[in-house]
């Protein structure tokens, strides 16, 4: 079961068959990877423009005229909202965190928008490279939700935290002046290739083969401990165990805190926080292959523990948000409304311009483009004029789920915008229109030109399809 709002997670939960249908579910995604928000906006344009051209249809006017125009149209949108835009600078934080909180306010957590909007601004202004300053990784911000507490005690920490607990009892479980060895090979008794069957007749044997295995492992922890490792992170093994519970016995003894089953797609992440190296073998672990970090602690979060690194000696652009929350419903829907602000973050970054929300770009964009649907001849203008009509479907949507009535607020804001207030919109707190931009309602450029080019892109493609043939 999930509970939320968000359009590309609704999307992906529904079975659709019908191809047109899919089309509208991938254009819901290519938003999210685009612009990260806005994935409803989409498709709702998207429906309103198909609506559009059906009726287009129906007056005769050729299919191909009608997507040409779409697409002339949506270029002509994007130059509008462009003109309509306010430039930013990233160090003004406060308008960083207004645009954060507009992304959040319409999520299942916006009661926490005033701790979750902050916190997504400093992670992402954080793990900026000065190197290309208008690209941000968001992979470099490494989520974990654990249960247990509220939202509210959701914190961002600079460094690496392991969602799972240090391994073994009577080890460390706090180390300072940590030296850290990623290791990608086992601590446990080697398997021969093949299955292969040792038949033990007598004890001795039986000892021989136990002293054996280890001295083995015991000399395989001697190295460890001679490199000067004193935290040991081990990655997971699918073909036998990466750590047996002899290797833990002496590596508890020599006061190493070990972390196991580190996932393989961690490590990339974990080698770029704390800049050490994956060592594959035994042979290769030297103290030059190791990291250093002032503090290695297990941690005690609500019900379960986590390890925390802090403090890393060269550490990479790279930060940890740790998510709680009471249960898995709302631990899933404040990941996925951190990460929307952050997207949000990553689109001023990547394009320094804001606009108004509310509804005010799509009335203003609809009304300048009705005024230029005039000045053409011909069919183009009648595509013109209803591209134009479609884009009201977002204040009218708008002020459907705030309670108001559509018709008379989408008269008002046409009446407010034809007199030349480009930031009147619809303001759900108050249920009227005011100035939306004063009430601190504002969505990066990028997330409405991307919405409305996408849009378009999707209904001149589907305007291309003749007939569908289904194959068995």
């Amino acid at each position: 079961m999930t509970i939320t709002n968000d359009g590309a997670t609704i999307l992906k939960q529904i079975q659709v068959l019908h191809p047109a249908a899919k089309m509208l579910v991938e254009l819901s995604k290519a938003q999210d990877i685009e612009a990260g928000d806005g994935t409803t906006t989409v498709v709702v344009i998207a429906g309103s423009l198909l609506a559009a051209a059906s009726n287009l249809l129906k007056k005769g006017i050729h299919p191909t005229t009608i997507s040409e125009s779409f697409h002339r149209a949506a270029e002509k949108a994007v130059e509008i909202l462009t003109e309509m835009a306010v430039p930013i600078d990233l160090n003004d934080r406060e308008t960083l965190i207004k645009s954060a909180s507009t992304s959040l306010n319409s999520k299942v957590v916006s009661q926490y928008s005033s701790l979750l909007a902050p916190l997504s601004v400093d992670a992402v202004l954080r793990i900026i490279d000065p190197k290309s300053p208008n690209s941000v990784d968001l992979r470099d911000v490494k989520i974990i939700k654990k249960l247990g507490g509220t939202i509210e005690d959701t914190e961002l920490i600079d460094g690496m935290v392991f969602s799972q607990k240090s391994s073994g009892n009577g080890g460390p479980t706090k180390v300072e002046k940590a030296r850290i060895g990623l290791i990608q090979f086992c601590l446990s008794p080697p398997k021969t290739d093949m299955d292969n069957q040792v038949v033990v007749s007598d004890y001795t044997q039986m000892d021989r083969v136990l002293r054996e295995e280890r001295a083995y492992i015991l000399n395989l922890v001697k190295q460890i401990k001679k490199a000067g490792c004193n935290v040991l992170l081990i990655q997971k093994s699918i073909l036998r165990d990466a750590l047996n519970d002899l290797a833990q016995h002496f590596l508890t003894k020599m006061k190493i805190m070990v972390v196991k089953d580190i996932e393989r797609e961690d490590i990339e992440f974990i080698c770029k926080s704390i800049n050490c190296k994956p060592i594959a073998s035994i042979d290769h672990f030297q103290p030059e292959m190791l990291a250093s970090a002032e503090l290695v602690e297990e941690v005690a979060t609500g019900t379960s523990k986590v390890v925390k690194i802090t403090g890393a000696a060269n550490p990479g652009r790279t930060l940890t948000v740790l998510i709680r929350g009471s249960n898995k419903l709302v631990l899933e829907e404040a990941d996925r409304s951190i990460h929307d602000a952050l997207c949000v973050i990553r689109c001023l970054v990547k394009e320094k311009a804001l606009i108004a929300g509310g509804g005010a770009p799509e009335i203003e964009v609809s009304h300048r483009m009705m005024e230029y649907a005039h000045s053409l001849t011909g069919m183009e203008g009648y595509c013109f004029s209803a591209f134009a009509e479609a884009l009201e479907v977002i204040p009218s949507t708008l002020a459907e789920n705030a309670g108001l009535n559509p018709i008379s607020v989408v008269t008002e804001l046409r009446n407010r915008h034809a007199h030349g207030e480009k930031t009147a919109g619809i303001n759900v707190r108050k249920g009227a229109i005011t100035n939306i931009l004063e009430e601190n309602v504002v969505q990066p450029l990028l997330v409405s030109t991307s919405a409305i080019k996408l849009a378009a892109e999707c209904v001149t493609s589907i305007m291309k399809i003749d007939d569908i043939v289904i194959t068995g």
